[in-house]
């Protein structure tokens, strides 16, 4: 192994504790990159070097537990059912539920399953974070094709998944335009600067909860052009947050 492939390696190492919040992937590649620490000794850049030259913030990343997080990779590897307890914090409900595991995403900073749900009858993703408990079955999971999988969660616009699909048209000031013309907010989305420097943006979405946190946060920098009721759900949703501080438009 070269030197430059064992710097790479040690380079995901320093990274690895950003990113995998608890340490979660750390016991199972601590000993190989313990030997490659010694091995890089004689290259240019030795490893305490990588870690004080490379750094990397995760924000809004919410805490795991271990066992739950290696039963559901242990479950989508081997391809067995997966009984969880599962805590939807938008109902505040907590359910059992036999699940296919078909994929592991990892989406701002959290881990999520996309899996086929045998209560729902249909796909379903879930935050491995609100998993309270996770058991592996001795049964054999339902696979779905990854043609499926691209077509109904890739659709939506964040973890949200669905299958009407409608078309946001964002507008964002020409300041914000020079940030946003560089972002990628979808796989599928298209944008151009107009005449005054503005900038539109069209994304696809089937649940606007993810979007309508990401309109906000640029505040009037970015107006909803369309559809006409995404548009009333962010002018409702900035009407509740000044009703909250005392104040009007």
């Amino acid at each position: 192994m070269s030197a430059e492939e064992i710097h790479a390696l040690l380079t995901m190492h320093h990274l690895l504790p950003k990113i995998d919040i608890g340490g979660l992937l750390e016991p199972q590649i601590r000993p190989q990159l313990a030997r490659l620490t010694g091995r890089l000794g004689s290259a240019d850049n030795p490893a305490e070097e990588v870690q004080r030259r490379v750094r990397i913030q995760t924000v809004d990343a919410r805490e795991l537990h271990l066992d739950h997080f290696q039963s559901v990779g242990s479950a989508l590897l081997r391809r067995k059912l997966l009984l969880i307890r599962y805590h939807a914090r938008g109902t505040d409900e907590v359910t059992e539920r036999e699940v296919s595991s078909q994929r592991r995403n990892h989406h701002r900073g959290n881990w999520y399953l996309d899996t086929w749900c045998h209560r729902r009858d249909g796909l379903r993703a879930f935050s491995v974070d609100a998993i309270e408990h996770a058991e592996i079955l001795d049964t054999r999971t339902q696979d779905v094709a990854d043609e499926r999988l691209d077509e109904v969660p890739g659709s939506g616009y964040g973890v949200f998944s669905g299958e009407r699909i409608a078309w946001a048209v964002l507008r964002l000031t020409p300041e914000r335009a020079r940030w946003v013309a560089a972002e990628r907010w979808h796989g599928n989305q298209a944008g151009a600067f107009l005449a005054d420097g503005s900038y539109e943006l069209r994304v696809p979405y089937t649940d606007d909860r993810e979007l309508i946190m990401d309109i906000m946060k640029f505040g009037g920098d970015c107006e909803v052009v369309a559809p006409d009721a995404l548009r009333a759900r962010v002018a409702a949703e900035f009407a509740a947050g000044l009703a909250r501080y005392g104040t009007s438009a």
